[in-house]
């Protein structure tokens, strides 16, 4: 396949200000897009956009809208929503394609473009070595507007609406809730959704200024959330990330419920489910789970694009991360945290049972995950000190663990993952690995 220039796992994402997210890219990017959408199809395009509420999404949005308004596609505002709700619209409203402006998970110094298929799904490689293919052919782009721009006021209610419809024998009175919206996308529909089911509701990072996204919150730090949820005696909390495709969870007792435990409470109790797709991150706890209650299991690159790809393949209906994106085809073409959350919550009330009580259905081994930051990461491959550190912890382990090290796609980093029957030698081995990373990184 060809190497990608512009485009990660999850898009285009860097640093605000770095040549790809900049205003003058941006406006290549939308007229790119514009014309290769133009070429593929018989009719005038329409193109779905929104954002998350970070402080340059309003402007990165601006020049890729003006760039696709150039070259005479006719684009729908949503404003700032969750990503699976732009997915739906993009779905429901047969549009050619839908575009988000997030970083997702990522700090508000970062930002990004994902692109969405007519389907809600994520756009092929193909089609994204065309636009980047178009992107280095322009020059210059026209200064007159040949599309039309409008704005879909009431987008939060339709999809809230969309939600509750889905769940409407869900009710919500008896259970007490903490929900933390990372101060981001989810923050103006989830707390309302729970509340119509007559939850009791406490939002917590709600409140987004441009800058507090992912800040010290939602799904990639949940110390604040837990810390709630004990003082407040509440029966879960939820953590969302920046643009509501992620879900994790915290149960009565404190404890941590990551992906790989939704996906194993979703499989095991809603009884429609012949195999789960994973990816080479997931536990395997959770393959061991599903394997011995007679579950298909499979395990995908780590993205959710190839999740998705994998489920397609396979004709599966549920897949997802240990990060907490889960897919749900009975549900939706998208990862949504939302959704999911609801899922787990109608597998609680059908089975009377609480989620510390659920996720007991799997027993995880012990895995230990370090994120080294370094620049250029997909350089790890190449560097010998590094990859005879892996064969010899390998060698160590002889078949009794598993380790992985791989080039993050959404962030400058190289992920150390090391899984095997004792926490401490997990441990250990992903430190000496992380050490050696960084050495050959940066030396001593």
């Amino acid at each position: 396949m060809t190497q990608k220039k512009y485009f990660g796992t999850d898009g285009v994402r860097g640093r605000v200000g770095d040549d790809h997210i900049c205003p003058d890219f941006m406006l290549k990017l939308g007229f790119a897009v514009s014309s290769v959408l133009i070429e593929s199809n018989h009719h005038v395009p329409h193109v779905l956009i929104g954002c998350d509420p970070r402080v340059s999404s309003e402007a990165l949005q601006a020049k890729l809208t003006e760039g696709l308004l150039c070259a005479g596609v006719n684009v729908s505002n949503v404003g700032v929503m969750p990503t699976p709700a732009i997915a739906y619209f993009t779905q429901q409203l047969h549009a050619d394609a839908g575009i988000v402006i997030s970083a997702s998970h990522n700090p508000y110094q970062d930002n990004g473009v994902k692109f969405i298929g007519r389907d809600g799904t994520k756009l092929s490689d193909a089609w994204e070595i065309a636009i980047e293919n178009r992107i280095d052919r322009i020059n210059s782009v026209p200064n007159h507007q040949i599309g039309t721009e409008k704005t879909i006021t009431d987008a939060a209610q339709q999809y809230s609406q969309y939600c509750l419809n889905l769940f409407s024998s869900l009710h919500l009175k008896n259970y007490k809730f903490i929900i933390d919206c990372a101060n981001g996308s989810t923050s103006f529909i989830a707390p309302a959704i729970f509340q119509s089911l007559h939850a009791d509701v406490i939002a917590i990072h709600n409140q987004p200024n441009g800058y507090n996204i992912n800040d010290h919150c939602g799904a990639t730090d949940m110390d604040s959330l837990r810390e709630c949820v004990l003082h407040e005696k509440a029966d879960i909390g939820l953590a969302f990330d920046g643009d509501g495709d992620r879900l994790l969870m915290i149960d009565h007792r404190g404890k941590r419920v990551d992906g790989d435990e939704i996906l194993c409470i979703l499989a095991s109790y809603q009884n429609t489910h012949t195999g789960v797709i994973g990816t080479l991150m997931s536990n395997v706890g959770l393959e061991k789970t599903l394997r011995a209650q007679h579950i298909l299991f499979e395990r995908a690159a780590v993205g959710d694009r190839y999740v998705l790809e994998k489920m397609q393949e396979k004709k599966w209906m549920l897949g997802g991360e240990a990060s907490g994106h889960i897919i749900n085809f009975h549900y939706g073409p998208a990862g949504d945290g939302i959704l999911t959350a609801l899922q787990v919550l109608q597998v609680m009330q059908n089975t009377k049972k609480d989620l510390h009580a659920l996720k007991k259905v799997m027993r995880k081994h012990p895995q230990v995950l370090i994120n080294v930051a370094v620049d250029n990461p997909k350089r790890f491959s190449e560097m010998s000190a590094i990859t005879d550190a892996i064969a010899k912890a390998e060698f160590n382990l002889n078949g009794s663990g598993r380790i992985l090290l791989r080039a993050s796609g959404t962030e400058s980093c190289v992920r150390v993952m090391v899984e095997c029957h004792e926490a401490m030698q997990a441990k250990k081995i992903a430190n000496e690995l992380a050490k050696i990373v960084k050495h050959s990184f940066f030396g001593s």
